[in-house]
């Protein structure tokens, strides 16, 4: 070591007293983000369940409460006391606001609803063609076992071939006997 290297090694600016480098096989620290994160499945959760609720009886009877209730308390309350006076725009605005939130959300469901009938649709249709190819397999096997049983001895085809094979032994054996008799 010369004397400029340990003079950068007493300040610590060399490849002696280097920190380590973070490992490239490792993911990084994930930094602080400044905005909220955004999980568009919890979201999907929720706008299924809006939508679901949207479409209750549950729903219609306190909308329709809610409406009865704001109608009557703007008719028949003090003057002082109302807040939306006869055309009720407030309330037609109140209506448009809901309508333009309850929209988007039921659309957001119905497609969440389509990607999740699709997907069973898909396994519906991989099982169908699993189901098919499993039956043509058993129907070749079974057609194959009739095959091979068409192939195999029958107590009545044993029956007649052993009968002939004894009728063959006593012909030979009588064939036999009137040779040997003529022999002698």
């Amino acid at each position: 070591m010369t004397g400029d290297d340990r003079a950068r090694a007493s300040n610590g600016s060399t490849a002696l007293t280097r920190t380590p480098r973070n490992r490239l096989d490792q993911p990084k620290a994930p930094r602080r983000r400044l905005l909220p994160e955004y999980d568009p499945e919890a979201f999907g959760r929720f706008s299924e369940r809006i939508a679901r609720f949207l479409g209750t009886g549950r729903f219609i009877v306190w909308m329709t409460l809610i409406i009865i209730v704001w109608v009557a308390w703007n008719i028949f309350a003090p003057a002082h006391l109302r807040f939306d006076e006869y055309p009720f725009i407030f309330l037609t605005l109140m209506l448009s606001l809901q309508a333009s939130y309850a929209a988007p959300l039921i659309l957001l469901a119905q497609n969440r609803q389509d990607d999740r009938d699709r997907v069973t649709h898909e396994q519906d249709r991989k099982q169908n063609e699993r189901s098919i190819a499993d039956t043509e397999y058993l129907t070749r096997e079974i057609a194959a076992l009739r095959m091979g049983l068409g192939e195999v001895a029958t107590r009545d085809w044993i029956r007649s071939e052993l009968e002939d094979l004894v009728k063959d032994l006593d012909d030979r054996r009588a064939l036999l006997s009137a040779e040997s008799d003529e022999d002698r």
